[in-house]
């Protein structure tokens, strides 16, 4: 079974009932790797959920809390400096956001075949790992 790489924006999307269409996808893809132990998020992704939740979607810090317990559940992976070196190298190769490669590098390492992102060119490759963006 291959690793899917969960960016920022799908659980955002999965708390954000101002887009019900995105919420409704975002829920059922976060859903569907929750049950087939296959999600993988990295620190980064749960810095800036719970700082989006807290601020722009206004959530209480319990439902954050929450919602932070739900996603221990996935597979958690941890910034290293190689993990910062290799999104420098990642930035360059692809012309992107640094953000976004740290991201791919994140993806990488821990050895995710998908990508699922708006934020990125959907259904290109880097290094590798498919990028699909679930609301298209």
């Amino acid at each position: 079974m291959s690793k899917v790489f969960i960016d920022t924006s799908i659980i955002v999307y999965s708390q954000d009932r101002r887009f019900p269409k995105k919420q409704q996808r975002a829920i059922e893809r976060i859903a569907e790797l929750f049950n087939a132990g296959n999600g993988v998020v990295s620190t980064q992704v749960i810095q800036e959920y719970a700082a989006t939740a807290l601020t722009k979607l206004g959530q209480k810090p319990d439902v954050v809390l929450h919602i932070l317990y739900l996603l221990e559940n996935f597979e958690v992976m941890r910034q290293t400096l190689g993990m910062i070196r290799r999104a420098v190298e990642l930035k360059s190769l692809y012309s992107i956001q640094f953000w976004d490669a740290c991201i791919i590098a994140n993806a990488e390492m821990t050895g995710c075949s998908i990508i699922l992102t708006e934020d990125l060119n959907t259904t290109r490759f880097y290094s590798g790992i498919r990028v699909i963006n679930p609301f298209a």
